[in-house]
This record gives C-alpha cells, structure tokens and sequence, in this order.
C-alpha cells in the first residue's frame, strides 16, 4: 500500500467520527491501529483520532513506545495530539488538511503546527504534509 491507501483509510475512520477525523498508524507497510474523534460519545476532551489510535496501540502492545511507527491523519495533529506523538516516539506523521486549511474553512483549531511542537521538542520527526489534502478538507463539506 502507498500513502494515498492509508490516507483513504483515515478518511473512512473519520466519517465514523463525532468530528470528520480520522487516524491510522501503520509499522512496515501494515495498518495496526485505526480510529476517529469520539469527543461528544465519551464526553473526553481529548478523545482525538490521534490520541485514541495512540492509546489503542501501547494498549495492546503493553508499551508506550512508538519508534517505528507512521501515523496518517485527516487533519494536521493539533499541539496535544502532535506532543503525543512526540512523547510515544512515533517516527513519522504524514497529514492531509493543515491546521491553516481547517482555520480558513471554520474549524476550531489551536493554530500551532505540528511542526513547532516538534521542533521544540527533544526528538527529531519526519512530517509529511498535503496526502489527499483535497479529500481531507471535503470531510468538513
């Protein structure tokens, strides 16, 4: 499979969502780990595609750590879900719609880049953007 395939997975994900959200972490060209915002259903702020599909997997690999792992997300992740990739050592988040692209359609967004987190972090993480940018930003239609 190639980035556009697990993108068109996350945007699956994401229509199942309270928000139009989606995430899929991939190791070795496999999906291991699929989710979607779930904010309003369990009353958690911080249910995030991002954050459920992290919490899922160290779950069941009874380990915190992520090296090695890729994340795709519809949106960019916001500073909380991109500090948890940070701190679970994801290795690489790929996105299709910015937070710049969610702020110009009305989406609330906390406007800080993945890329900011990162880079003020401790860890060095490749970031991938625009993947089915278009199809991404339709979710919100």
């Amino acid at each position: 499979m190639n980035q556009e395939n697990f993108m068109r997975l996350a945007i699956e994900e994401a229509k199942k969502g309270d928000a139009p959200y989606g995430a899929v972490i991939v190791k070795d060209n496999q999906v291991v780990a699929t989710a979607y915002n779930s904010v309003k259903r369990y009353s958690d702020a911080s249910a995030h595609a991002e954050m459920n599909a992290i919490r899922s997997l160290t779950a069941k690999l009874k380990n915190p750590s992520l090296k090695g792992y890729c994340i795709y997300t519809t949106g960019e992740p916001c500073p909380m879900c991109a500090t948890a990739c940070v701190w679970s050592g994801i290795s690489e988040i790929i996105y299709g719609a910015s937070i710049a692209d969610l702020i110009s359609i009305n989406q609330a967004q906390i406007n800080i880049s993945c890329e900011e987190i990162i880079a003020k972090s401790f860890r060095k993480m490749k970031v991938t953007k625009g993947i089915l940018r278009k199809e991404c930003l339709e979710l919100f239609a």
